[in-house]
């Protein structure tokens, strides 16, 4: 009967100490809210947001014949996301440019990973990933057209300048030994992607209509993506009417002397 107690007692929960927590009181933290009246901060800003409508068709051989499509998952990677502006406004005052008008170019591709069940009786579920390459290009500009230049992207050309002299014994002809130069390079900001969505519409069908109990080897695909991403650059940017906060806390640092 001892022994039966004891293992009764070793199969039952185990004793946990538990401490009820004291409610604290928040003091709040003082704050000075003195300082710039203005500042500059240097942040990636958003040229453009566009939503492209890539239609892809691609042929899919199988590594193992078929009899049914199962599951189709996607993903999209984007390997390329290229600004090159084709029209410039001067910046009034300065010698930088903004692009009022650019040409996007995107490249990626569409990861498939597909599940098929084979012709066995109870055969295993095979799997198989295929990459759809995809390229491109679109038109942006500044205005209200959808999908165009939200922030224009700022632009330094670079300079080269030659000053040639005078043969200064003869007076008639050109110093060929003696030239001045000038070059001025401007080192931009390099615009860039980021992806936001892949809505993707698509109709997987093998280009052989096969029986319900045949199978089939290869698979064509018709995709229509919507793809949405962003057109970034960073650049320079002036905040006004914003102040540094500075917590005032006691510590053993004495107070400045009014």
């Amino acid at each position: 009967m001892g022994g039966q107690t004891q293992r009764a007692s070793q199969n039952g929960p185990c004793p946990v100490s538990a401490t009820e927590q004291i409610p604290l009181t928040n003091l709040g933290t003082p704050v000075n809210t003195g300082g710039l009246p203005a500042a500059r901060i240097k942040v990636p800003v958003v040229i453009a947001e566009p939503t492209l409508q890539i239609v892809v068709e691609s042929t899919i051989p199988l590594a193992t014949p078929a009899t049914e499509i199962k599951r189709v998952k996607k993903h999209v990677f984007l390997s390329q996301v290229k600004l090159v502006p084709v029209q410039f406004a001067r910046i009034a005052g300065t010698d930088f440019f903004t692009a009022t008008r650019a040409k996007v170019f995107v490249a990626g591709h569409i990861r498939k990973n597909i599940e098929y069940a084979t012709g066995a009786c109870a055969g295993p579920l095979m799997d198989q990933i295929a990459d759809v390459p995809f390229s491109g290009f679109t038109d942006i500009s500044t205005g209200a057209t959808p999908g165009g230049i939200l922030t224009p992207p700022i632009i330094g050309i670079s300079e080269t300048a030659e000053a040639n002299f005078l043969n200064e014994k003869t007076q008639l002809g050109a110093r060929l030994d003696k030239v001045f130069f000038e070059n001025l390079v401007k080192y931009n900001e390099q615009p860039y992607g980021e992806l936001i969505a892949a809505n993707m519409f698509e109709l997987d069908f093998s280009p052989t209509t096969a029986n319900p109990e045949g199978t089939f080897t290869t698979l064509t695909e018709k995709i229509v993506l919507d793809l949405t991403f962003k057109v970034l650059q960073v650049q320079q940017i002036q905040i006004t009417g914003v102040a540094q906060i500075v917590p005032i806390l006691t510590a053993i640092t004495p107070p400045p002397s009014p």
